[in-house]
């Protein structure tokens, strides 16, 4: 999908398919999906505040992009 190309994370996930969406949805709601939450502003402050479900979260979607899109992540602070 990025063949020889840096393009950001978020705009990699808003260029998949619908169904690779799905898949990824559906591995990171099998680490979420234990938890209440009413919006994605409560959701995203619970893994924030959560080191160990940040982790999950992260692992969850590298290994998505890696093994699915055959990418690879590079990480710049």
């Amino acid at each position: 999908m990025t063949t020889g190309q840096f393009k950001p994370l978020p705009q990699i996930i808003m260029e998949m398919t619908t169904e690779q969406q799905q898949r990824l949805y559906e591995d990171i709601m099998a680490i979420l999906g234990s938890l209440n939450w009413t919006d994605v502003a409560q959701l995203t402050a619970i893994v924030m505040g959560n080191a160990s479900l940040q982790q999950q979260v992260t692992a969850a979607l590298l290994n998505y992009v890696h093994k699915e899109l055959q990418a690879e992540v590079h990480y710049v602070d």
